[in-house]
């Protein structure tokens, strides 16, 4: 039997000499005056045993991660027709690329990125709205967490309405290609809140565990999304977690992913476990410097991959 909570202190403290590593994302003010000095992991098995170490209930900005769950939220209201308005490739590029946009006639490659997020929060600002489906989308993440305490960090949320231009730019361009429904500023204020949700490691990795058990959360045995639904989310996650980075992550990692450039990334080991790390500094390509070795680490030591032992 495999001592898990031995791993994880394995790899928390392997690592403990290099916390601090990496850039914050200064581009989100509020981001900036994090303390780089922190790392958490959090592992919860199906089963639902929980191992952690280091800061791993210190609530943190998911940003990106967040698009896990608004993706499972607009699958579960219009289905494949997603595709249709959202690509399932790599994108190859930075997570905000305009060029590509422009090339693909405002088609985004996939969910992940931030245009393919705005057409996804499209779709669930649809019959509500903006406070209404912001509120959908934290209740939807605190009934997956089986935690009520999950609320949005309203001071990121404001830093990045007021500094993401960008963001602006990518909606307007699929407005532009009609392939927007609502007001633009309509949609990036769902956007931006939804990135904007704070989140520690252990809250992280309940929320994610439908992901491992086939569609199912173990903590109150209802059903999320079908089994099939949880392996093509999984697919995507493997594919397009992390951006530009996501085949590196996929040869060093082997597991689904998604990353965020708050720090965290959350990863799924199908039918084993949700893993959730966190340490606010980040490599070249936005991605959990400490958080994407904790990862490498934790996969070698427990033999878990996709691609088999």
């Amino acid at each position: 039997m495999t001592d898990l909570q031995a791993i994880v202190d394995s790899v928390y403290s392997d690592l403990a000499g290099r916390i601090g590593e990496g850039k914050l994302a200064d581009y989100i003010p509020e981001l900036a005056t994090v303390d780089p000095k922190q790392f958490g992991i959090a592992l919860v098995t199906v089963d639902g045993k929980i191992h952690t170490a280091g800061d791993a209930d210190t609530a943190f900005s998911v940003q990106s991660i967040s698009k896990v769950f608004t993706l499972t939220l607009a699958l579960g209201k219009i289905g494949d027709g997603l595709w249709k308005r959202v690509g399932r490739e790599p994108s190859g590029n930075a997570f905000n690329s305009i060029v590509q946009l422009e090339q693909e006639k405002g088609k985004p490659r996939n969910p992940f990125i931030n245009a393919g997020a705005i057409a996804v929060a499209d779709v669930v600002l649809a019959g509500h709205l903006p406070k209404e489906a912001i509120g959908e989308i934290v209740q939807f993440i605190r009934h997956l967490a089986d935690d009520e305490s999950i609320a949005i960090d309203h001071n990121v949320a404001r830093s990045e309405t007021q500094t993401g231009y960008r963001n602006v730019a990518l909606a307007n361009f699929m407005k532009a290609f009609r392939n927007l429904d609502h007001p633009v500023e309509h949609v990036l204020g769902v956007y931006f809140h939804h990135c904007a949700i704070a989140m520690s490691c252990r809250q992280l990795a309940h929320a994610g565990l439908y992901l491992a058990s086939a569609g199912r959360n173990p903590l109150n045995g209802g059903s999320v999304v079908s089994a099939s639904r949880a392996r093509r989310i999984n697919a995507l996650m493997l594919m397009c977690g992390h951006y530009d980075g996501s085949g590196d992550f996929a040869y060093r990692v082997g597991l689904p992913g998604k990353s965020g450039v708050g720090g965290g990334i959350l990863a799924i080991a199908p039918g084993k476990a949700s893993i959730a790390v966190w340490s606010p500094g980040l490599n070249e390509v936005g991605n959990s410097l400490l958080g994407s070795a904790a990862l490498e680490l934790l996969a070698q030591r427990t033999g878990w991959s996709v691609f088999g032992q």
